[in-house]
């Protein structure tokens, strides 16, 4: 049985992220739509939920459920990058808005590890 690239990718990438959002929270407050209430539950809660799917997913019995918790995060997180776009100017809302398509592969690469496809 080889390395599942996908889930190993996605388990670095939330497992990186859940990281930087319970060691730097204050990085990601801002990014929290205002209409969600206090920033900092969603940034620790995030976190918590990013490590948490990063060990699902690192795991071959759990993977598939990973998959799923991975697949339900990166949709969830859409707001979030949608707020960006709202609350940035000029260049930096150029790279928020070009960052929102990513999340379609990304989204799609947690359905195929969530699949076992």
């Amino acid at each position: 049985m080889g390395i599942d690239v996908r889930a190993a990718g996605l388990a670095v990438a939330l497992g990186g992220s859940g990281v930087l959002h319970l060691l730097r929270p204050r990085t990601f407050d801002w990014m929290v739509p205002p209409e969600l209430g206090p920033a900092r539950p969603w940034v620790t809660g995030s976190g918590v939920a990013e490590l948490a799917t990063a060990g699902l997913l690192a795991v071959p019995a759990t993977r598939s459920l990973g998959g799923w918790a991975a697949a339900g995060l990166l949709a969830a997180f859409v707001p979030a990058h949608l707020h960006t776009v709202r609350a940035l100017s000029g260049r930096r809302r150029t790279v928020a808005l070009a960052r929102l398509p990513f999340q379609v592969p990304m989204v799609a690469a947690a359905l195929q590890v969530a699949r076992g496809v």
